[in-house]
């Protein structure tokens, strides 16, 4: 090859890996910013709401509006899954504690076959809450849009929130971002299979839910007020 063309050659390798280098360190760059992000939002918001987790007796004398029960899956039966069912144990404990007079069943009734917040009702209802105080929010497809819900259409002000430890932390931040004083109670009663994995799940769904607090758009669904003064079976169906 002649020398001129040797020469050109090298240098366009060299233009090569040059390109290739600054998009390695952009991609780095950016990798590096969205994990500060993910890490600073987690935090944050571990920090700012761990205050309000609270234990049984505490939450006994808060006087809130409701309980709002988290959802989590059910069973082909009907059943509650085992992290559902501490849950609702911790809730009915709270009931019976007399922390609000009534609770809020929040989760996923997204299509006819599939109704969680029934199957929790009916499992508190038979460990003798009054049916008449438990009310069903069909439209809590997430931890936003339960909280959501829990201000702008059952006009809760005050609520203490049941779910397990690493969940309280966003759900603690959302409530009080859209307005409502709010503490929890963990349901932390078993150790879960996939627990691993929950906890996983959440360090993302923190930092998106950090931000949309911010923004605050409304949920899926919204529809009519439901107050909490009438009976909780006009919300079954």
């Amino acid at each position: 090859m002649p020398w001129g063309f040797a020469i050109i050659g090298s240098m366009g390798k060299r233009k090569n890996k040059g390109w290739v280098r600054r998009v390695l360190q952009v991609v780095a760059g950016c990798v590096i910013a969205v994990a500060l992000v993910v890490a600073g939002t987690n935090v944050a918001m571990v920090l700012m709401t761990r205050d309000g987790i609270v234990d049984t007796e505490a939450a006994a004398d808060y006087h809130a509006d409701a309980i709002v029960v988290l959802g989590a899956s059910v069973l082909a039966d009907g059943s509650p899954s085992g992290i559902l069912q501490d849950r609702l144990d911790d809730g009915i404990a709270l009931y019976f504690a007399g922390a609000a007079p009534k609770i809020i069943m929040s989760g996923d009734n997204g299509t006819a076959s599939y109704n969680e917040v029934l199957s929790m009702k009916n499992y508190a209802v038979s460990k003798g809450v009054p049916s008449d105080d438990v009310f069903c929010d069909h439209a809590g497809f997430s931890t936003y849009e339960s909280m959501y819900r829990a201000k702008y259409v059952f006009g809760a002000d005050r609520i203490v929130i049941a779910t397990q430890t690493y969940h309280l932390y966003r759900s603690l931040y959302v409530a009080r971002g859209l307005g409502m004083e709010a503490i929890g109670v963990p349901s932390d009663y078993h150790e879960y299979g996939g627990q691993l994995l929950f906890s996983a799940r959440e360090i993302p769904a923190r930092t998106k839910d950090f931000f949309k607090t911010w923004i605050q758009p409304p949920s899926t669904f919204v529809g009519d007020p439901i107050s909490l003064h009438q009976s909780g079976d006009v919300t079954e169906e």
